[in-house]
């Protein structure tokens, strides 16, 4: 038994091995999805850039108008229940979009309804998904479970990505979205089989009078500290970029660059190749290194590769796009196991649900502004001139991490002082694309 545990780590624990199948179907879903849904509206219904670009923002604005108050109402609900309900939202939705399609009724506004309605779910399961592990694990593993979901996420994107493309080439754009929906229900199911007892809430006399006033105690905590601020800061920011040009890429690789669905797919499946290698290393790394220097040092190693993306031609050319999504997908997978751990173990368990939501929102609002404004460039500027002014800054975004506090320490700390109570907020922001 020993050398077994040794071996699989908290996988043994039964309950974080449902939570991890569930969780590792999910990030097939999420492969798929990030690929599929672009496929649809390029060659299903011949979408403009600015459309595709507003498609990809419209999976990610509901972070900026819900992030706040989700988690707010993730720490006041049972949070298990919450994630159940959000995939079965999710998987429906996903569903619609290839029988609209059979029925020659698919539309853009489908799409933009599908991925607004699949944006919200998303925002409440990942609130209290993060805010869950801790209920399955206990704080000294918490790192190996950050480390293994993260591991399962990138490998399952890197076959989902792949897996989209090639169906997206075989059997049509919209039928990726069906095996997406299919990827839900399994984790619904893995759900529901976990025991573990979950701390019941408290009790909500005066829900909505209070609904503010704990948003506004998760931003003071996270605005004031000095560590979760500028991660948050520099999550917000390379989301941001990354998005940027993510949001233009498949027109930029099909329509500039002129290859295949299935290419596509094995093209962006590369940044998750890079991530699943990230995730293995990640905790090696902080062994060696120490959390905090892990953090500031492999960004600045993986952030200058966003300069090969645009540089991409056809043939021989294919592989500087593939090393560029290579390097920065190790980047940010080192980063994501490294903030979800520091963040789930250093903020007090009654204000994790909302500091977290206040940290995602930030971070994953930016992604929705990236989005948009890299669909906007592409339409105006072009498409490889976007893909040049999303990267070029990319490339140096390391350095908010470099010149904060993270980078004075060899390790973050392990639990937070107590909440300040009542000072004005400072704008923050951090990172599960980035966590």
């Amino acid at each position: 038994m020993p050398a077994k545990k040794a071996r699989w780590g908290v996988l043994v624990q039964r309950d974080f091995r449902l939570l991890w199948i569930g969780e590792t179907a999910s990030g097939l879903g999420n492969g798929i999805t990030t690929v599929a849904l672009p496929l649809v509206a390029v060659l299903a219904l011949q979408a403009s850039a600015l459309q595709v670009g507003l498609l990809a923002a419209a999976v990610w604005l509901p972070w900026l108008l819900l992030g706040l108050p989700a988690g707010a109402w993730v720490d006041r609900l049972p949070r298990r229940r919450i994630m159940i309900v959000c995939n079965l939202v999710s998987a429906v939705m996903y569903v619609s979009v290839p029988i609209a399609g059979w029925l020659e009724q698919l539309t853009i506004t489908h799409l933009f309804i599908t991925a607004l309605a699949c944006g919200t779910s998303a925002v409440f399961f990942n609130t209290a998904c993060h805010a869950y592990v801790p209920t399955v694990l206990s704080r000294k593993n918490l790192a190996d479970g950050n480390a293994k979901l993260q591991v399962s996420e990138a490998g399952t994107r890197v076959l989902g990505r792949s897996v989209a493309g090639f169906v997206a080439q075989v059997l049509g754009a919209t039928a990726g979205l069906l095996l997406d929906a299919l990827t839900f229900l399994v984790s619904t199911v893995c759900l529901l089989g976990i025991r573990t007892p979950e701390e019941k809430p408290a009790d909500q006399k005066d829900a909505a009078k209070n609904l503010v006033g704990e948003i506004a105690e998760g931003l003071r905590f996270l605005g004031h500290d000095p560590y979760l601020r500028p991660i948050v800061i520099y999550g917000a920011t390379l989301n941001f970029l990354l998005m940027g040009y993510q949001a233009v890429q498949v027109i930029f690789l099909v329509r500039t660059i002129g290859v295949s669905a299935g290419t596509v797919g094995l093209l962006v499946m590369c940044a998750s190749l890079g991530g699943t290698l990230g995730a293995v290393i990640a905790t090696r790394l902080c062994r060696r290194w120490g959390t905090a220097r892990a953090m500031v040092l492999t960004q600045a190693l993986a952030c200058p590769f966003a300069l090969l993306l645009p540089l991409t031609t056809s043939g021989a050319g294919l592989l500087l796009f593939g090393t560029g999504a290579f390097f920065l997908g190790v980047g940010v997978a080192v980063g994501n196991v490294v903030v979800g751990t520091f963040r789930q173990s250093y903020c007090p368990a009654h204000l994790l649900g909302r500091v977290s939501s206040a940290a995602m929102a930030t971070n994953q609002g930016t992604i929705a502004v990236g989005s948009a404004l890299g669909g906007v460039l592409g339409s105006v500027v072009g498409i490889r001139p976007t893909m040049w002014v999303m990267t070029v800054p990319l490339a140096f975004t390391w350095v908010i991490l470099a010149l904060s506090s993270v980078a004075k320490s060899r390790e973050l700390p392990s639990s937070a002082p107590s909440p300040p109570s009542a000072a004005p907020w400072t704008s923050p922001s951090a990172p599960r694309t980035s966590t």
